[in-house]
């Protein structure tokens, strides 16, 4: 009997992939990351509560469990990273890195130290092994597919990698936990920062990052008001810019740029024209599972989460990858990643570096 750890994070999804791993006919060990260390106002850490619905799903299953601390590998290759993409005005994606430095990294090890011949998440991905090849494969519910955030896996980390939720979706997943009388049944979704989750962002960051207030300025310069530090601000972003309407169509103001040098934030309303752009360069491209035989091809990507996929025209020059978009696309924003598909699998991504308007 082959043996699968399964990374276990409190949630249904995780719990129902455990599930569907045993009725495969595995023998399934539960893994618990303990990430981030803190406490929340009363005291409490705020990783237990996760901990204790392990706990109690495991005992339902009839599994067992550990518990594991990464918190200062987290702390040294994703949350740092975090920060100084922020100190650059950029908007980073933790959660990408998060997969690629964590879940299939310190945890992939440790699950081989337990005696793993596989490791399992609950992504909504699928993957193909075939003669040697790991192929990251799109998710049967389009709407759920988490391929985006695992677009820095190498072949090794998806070397021996089980994604049990591949052919399933959202509302199967609950029922089944329902019907399993698991806890977790009707847990809402986890959301924010990987491992960190839900915070009042600008409270947050204001724990590790000064603030360093600026000028907020239309696109010919005029001052209109002040913002409290660029890192809080993202491209096309409407809330929270404390300067409400216009007084000629109460149209509202949205980020166009950033400008590090003078740390002035600009803005416009009305015409949404100045947030296109047409092409944009994407470094550090990690390619799933080979780099492409040409240099020059047409696929599909997406510019952020949940987006639709684009067309695009890929062009590679050396270490630069060039993204040619066919329709102009919205916000597209540095520090994001640019992520490349065709019909049916991942083919990689890589970090927006610059973006052409």
């Amino acid at each position: 009997m082959k043996t699968v750890v399964i990374g276990l994070s409190g949630g249904v999804d995780s719990a129902v992939a455990a599930h569907v791993l045993k009725q495969q006919g595995y023998k399934v060990i539960g893994l618990f990351m303990h990430n981030w260390e803190e406490e929340d106002p009363n005291g409490v850490c705020t990783a237990a509560n996760d901990f204790e619905d392990v706990k109690k799903v495991c005992a339902i299953l009839d599994i067992p469990y550990y518990s594991v601390n990464f918190a200062k590998q987290y702390q040294e290759r994703v949350f740092s990273y975090f920060l100084d993409e922020y100190k650059k005005g950029r908007t980073p994606n933790p959660d990408v890195l998060c997969n690629r430095e964590i879940k299939f990294g310190p945890f992939l090890r440790y699950a081989k130290a337990l005696g793993a011949d596989y490791i399992a998440t609950g992504h909504y991905c699928g993957i193909s092994h075939e003669d040697g090849v790991h192929r990251l494969l799109k998710a049967k519910d389009q709407n759920k597919d988490q391929t985006y955030f695992l677009n820095q896996l190498s072949q090794e980390q998806l070397a021996n990698v089980l994604f049990p939720l591949s052919d399933m979706i959202k509302p199967q997943i609950r029922e089944i936990a329902d019907q399993l009388g698991l806890c977790v049944a009707h847990k809402k979704d986890s959301t924010g920062i990987c491992f960190i989750g839900e915070r009042k962002f600008r409270e947050f960051l204001q724990q590790y990052l000064p603030n360093q207030e600026g000028d907020v300025v239309t696109l010919d310069g005029k001052k209109v008001g002040t913002h409290v530090g660029l890192m809080y601000y993202t491209l096309g972003q409407r809330r929270g810019l404390g300067l409400g309407g216009t007084k000629d169509n109460q149209s509202r103001w949205f980020v166009v740029d950033k400008d590090l040098k003078n740390n002035r934030l600009l803005v416009s309303h009305g015409d949404e024209s100045v947030l296109l752009s047409k092409s944009c360069t994407v470094s550090n491209v990690n390619w799933i599972p080979q780099k492409p035989n040409t240099d020059k091809f047409t696929c599909f990507a997406k510019f952020r989460y949940r987006q639709d996929e684009q067309k695009v025209t890929v062009e590679i020059k050396g270490n630069e990858t060039i993204v040619y978009f066919d329709q102009r696309q919205r916000a597209v924003t540095p520090g994001q990643f640019a992520v490349f598909y065709d019909e049916t699998q991942c083919l990689g991504g890589g970090t927006i570096e610059t973006v052409e308007k």
